[in-house]
């Protein structure tokens, strides 16, 4: 995409210093923060490290930053990875790649609604962040954030639901069907209206985006009238369909001309495609009830951990800590317990996160001599 757009607008591409290997590398980058087992993990560690009754009722050891994992990936990357010695701490990226990170590039302020819920750097990281915002347009993010953001928006809404088209989750005649229309329409609204800048016509928005959809869909019939069972003609369709909305929204990305507002636009019928079909997976995804009884019990071995964390790490009982969770402790003494904890549970793996639970409750000691982190 961002090589697309360094031929198709060479001026602009120059005018805002685009890079393609830099939005490449901020690809790569930008799930490094998410905790074993996704959102509900990220969302359950925020709860709980700004909560000093979890932190053994000391405020002091609580951080008031929570868990986010956009700034955990920033923390990442400028502190924890390991990369050089002590005293370089980090990966030691260029500004420009570490900016590319910043898909919200503020710090979290819980007096702005824009800034509460989503941000890319804890305080803890503050002379990193501001190090690497010098020179940015204060509010906007660059031209490679942008357009890391909105891959990785592409790839939620297109490739994610193809996964879930494949294991029978989306019912696509559910979808295009005219009886279920204004359901459809009226949930995606509902979560639009959670935003503060939600246009008055996002419900004739939405009803167009569907009915754009729909005719996409029509010229794959394998997609939304039989349920998959891997034929070679359903592939092939499910396959063309996906390729076909990706093809539309790498286009519909392009530089802007000058340094006033965000660096790429969208066009507006694929930005308002793309947040329908997020809220597809959204509804009959997040909406199964096997999933909340997994999430439960996975919010419950994130908070052990943490906790087991915490208590420990305060306590300098390194020696109960896997090693390559122990230099967290030693080398960041600076930072809140609370935070320190939170980066231990982020480092693992969801099956390291199981094994390690089960070791460490004694629900299954396991082999002595078989270590669960690496």
């Amino acid at each position: 995409m961002a090589e697309h757009r360094l031929r198709k607008q060479a001026d602009a591409a120059a005018l805002h210093g685009l890079h393609p290997e830099v939005v490449e590398a901020a690809c790569l980058a930008h799930d490094l923060g998410h905790p074993p087992f996704g959102h509900a993990a990220e969302s359950e560690l925020d709860n709980i490290v700004c909560d000093p009754t979890i932190c053994g009722g000391k405020a002091e050891d609580a951080d008031a930053d929570g868990y986010e994992g956009n700034a955990q990936t920033f923390r990442i990357l400028t502190k924890l990875a390991v990369r050089y010695g002590k005293d370089s701490p980090g990966l030691d990226l260029t500004r420009a790649t570490l900016a590319a990170t910043l898909k919200y590039p503020w710090l979290r302020d819980k007096s702005d609604a824009k800034k509460t819920s989503k941000w890319s750097a804890y305080a803890c990281e503050r002379k990193q962040f501001e190090w690497v915002r010098e020179g940015c347009r204060d509010g906007f993010k660059t031209a490679e954030a942008e357009l890391m953001d909105w891959a990785d928006d592409i790839a939620y809404s297109v490739h994610d639901l193809e996964d879930f088209h494949r294991v029978g989750i989306i019912p696509w005649n559910e979808v295009v069907s005219e009886d279920l229309k204004d359901r459809v329409v009226r949930g995606a609204v509902t979560v639009w209206e959670k935003d503060p800048s939600v246009p008055a016509d996002a419900r004739a928005r939405m009803d167009k985006a569907l009915e754009r959809i729909k005719r996409k869909l029509r010229m794959f019939p394998a997609v939304t009238q039989e349920v998959y069972d891997g034929a070679r003609e359903q592939r092939r369709q499910v396959r063309n369909f996906c390729s076909t909305l990706i093809g539309n929204y790498v286009r519909a990305a392009r530089l802007n001309d000058t340094l006033s507002g965000p660096a790429v636009i969208i066009e507006t019928d694929a930005a308002d495609e793309v947040r329908l079909l997020k809220y597809f997976a959204r509804h009959y995804v997040i909406g199964l009830p096997a999933l909340h009884a997994q999430q439960y019990g996975q919010k419950r071995i994130i908070r052990d951990l943490f906790e087991i964390f915490l208590k420990e790490g305060k306590a300098d009982n390194l020696k109960l800590f896997p090693s390559r969770l122990r230099y967290i402790w030693e080398d960041n003494s600076d930072d809140k317990p609370a935070r320190l904890a939170a980066d231990c549970v982020a480092s693992l793996t969801e099956n390291e996160a199981y094994q390690l639970h089960h070791r460490l409750t004694g629900t299954n000691s396991g082999l002595v001599l078989d270590p669960i982190v690496r």
